[in-house]
Order: C-alpha cells, then sequence, then structure tokens
C-alpha cells in the first residue's frame, strides 16, 4: 500500500501535461491542487498531496502512481526480472508476485529508490514478503516451518488451498473477517435506529444490504462465509424485533418466514477469474 499525503505538485502537474495540452485545464487542476483543506472553520494550505475528499483526487493520485509505478514496474518486468512477475494494481494497493525469491528482493529495494524519487512511501506495516503458491506449502514443510501466510487485498483474506477431490492449487478467497465484522456492526446499528420501522421496509432494506454483500464477496468458495452472513443477520434482526415491546412474539418460524421473503439466499455470483473471459 502507498501513502498518498506527500504527492510532489510539481511532478503531477508534469503528468498531467503529458496527457492535457490544454493549459486551461492544467491551471485548473492546480487551483484544485492549492486550495487546501477546511477543518473546523480553519484553512489549511496543502503543499503536497491531493485534496482529502477531493472528487478529483482518486483519479489525479491513480494518474501519478500509474507513471511513478506502473510503466517503470512494467518495465522492470521485462528487462530486470529472470522469471514470471504478475502485478495487481487497485488505487494505492497492489500486489506483485515472482517466480524466483532473488527477482522479488532486487524489486522491493529497486521501488523504494522509485517511489523515493517521487515523494513517496510503501506503507510500513502494510508491505511484506512472502512465500505464497503453488510449492510454498512443500517447501516451508521441508524446512519445518508452518503453513504459508496470508494476505489481505481488496476486502479479501487471500491464502493457499487445494480443492477437495483433485487436490490441485488454488487461490483461497475469504472475507476478511474485520471488514465481516465492521458491516454486520453497522446493520446492527442502523436496525436499532429503525426499531419502530414497519417490519416490511426494514426487510426491503436488508435485502440491498445483503444482496450488496454478495455482489461483491460471492466468488467461488465463499459459501460457508455467505452463510455465516446472513446468519448473523437474522440473528440480529430477530433481536432487534424482540425489543420492539416487552411482550414480543417474534419466534424463529415467524422470522424464518421473513427472512425467506426478504433476505436473499447465500450463492455464488461470480465465476473463477480463469472462466471470466471465456465467450
Amino acid at each position: 500500500m502507498v501513502s498518498f499525503d506527500a504527492i510532489d505538485h510539481e511532478w503531477l502537474v508534469k503528468f498531467v501535461e503529458h496527457r492535457i495540452a490544454d493549459q486551461r485545464v492544467v491551471r485548473h487542476i492546480q487551483k484544485w491542487l492549492n486550495a487546501g483543506v477546511l477543518d473546523d472553520g480553519k484553512r489549511t494550505q496543502a503543499e503536497a498531496g491531493t485534496p482529502q475528499g477531493g472528487s478529483i483526487s482518486p483519479r489525479l493520485a491513480n494518474l501519478y502512481l500509474h507513471y511513478a509505478f506502473d510503466l517503470w514496474a512494467d518495465h522492470w518486468r521485462r528487462t530486470q526480472a529472470h522469471g514470471d512477475v504478475i502485478i495487481v494494481r487497485y488505487a494505492d494497493d497492489f500486489v506483485v508476485g515472482f517466480q524466483h525469491r532473488a527477482d522479488r528482493e532486487r524489486f522491493l529495494a529497486d521501488l523504494r529508490e522509485r517511489f523515493r524519487r517521487f515523494n513517496l512511501e510503501l506503507h510500513p506495516d502494510k508491505t511484506r514478503l512472502i512465500e505464497f503458491g503453488r510449492y510454498a506449502a512443500a517447501s516451508r514443510a521441508a524446512r519445518g516451518l508452518g503453513k504459508p501466510e496470508t494476505f489481505n487485498f481488496l476486502g479479501f483474506t487471500h491464502s493457499c488451498a487445494k480443492t477437495r477431490f483433485s487436490r490441485t492449487f488454488i487461490v483461497l478467497r475469504r472475507p476478511m473477517k474485520k471488514r465481516m465484522r465492521a458491516k454486520l456492526k453497522e446493520i446492527a446499528t442502523e436496525l436499532w435506529r429503525r426499531l419502530h420501522e414497519p417490519v416490511a421496509a426494514v426487510g426491503a432494506w436488508l435485502k440491498t444490504v445483503v444482496g450488496g454483500w454478495y455482489r461483491y464477496y460471492a466468488v467461488p468458495l465463499t459459501g460457508p462465509d455467505l452463510t455465516a452472513f446472513q446468519h448473523q443477520v437474522r440473528w440480529l434482526w430477530h433481536r432487534t424485533l424482540c425489543r420492539r415491546s416487552q411482550r414480543s412474539r417474534m419466534t424463529w418460524d415467524r422470522l424464518d418466514r421473513l427472512a425467506t421473503r426478504w433476505l436473499p439466499p447465500p450463492r455464488i455470483l461470480h465465476p473463477y477469474p480463469s472462466q471470466r473471459v471465456h465467450a
């Protein structure tokens, strides 16, 4: 993960000018960068970084990282690497996979030097080298180590696993437990706020929330996690309905009927990555 608080405005303007010839647009972006931040009625001038909360900030940060990282990393992969290199980036988060250990160590050293040139730095707590992949478990077992480490990326915890029957290697993606707990806590708070709203209105709201969770996290092999999430939502809804009065008549049978009507059933919505490009 990269910190964008120290983005150099001079470099950013150069990158913008490389893509936009109209100086009126460039000057408008410069004004946006120099607008500063209003906090508790006080305006703070920003000498570096992109305006927090600005609608253009994600685009400018992505443009900056495209030139500072994407193009350089692709060139490094084609000219410096001795094995295969896989690069996946989304906004300021990225994962780089290497076939050989020596490549990853050289890449990290070169990347730190590259970022230092553009006033960027890697997040100290989220940047690490791990052994991961098809042969990671056997390699670590031969050295007397435990299971391969996992890593979090885009809300998923990625780990090394094998299929149940063929025992072939797969990358297992499961929703991060921290994200799931935070979402359930958010749902519990909102259910309490909607305590005395009509049951149908609350059910319609829960339908959109649970459906939205499925649309993002319903990737292959996450069936147990989706079921657990729905079960927790059902339990929170039951607890809230029981507190609507001191003489609650909300039985689990009645809640099951409500859940059947309003809560989408857990099911996988996304194919395997290898199947996504098939016609």
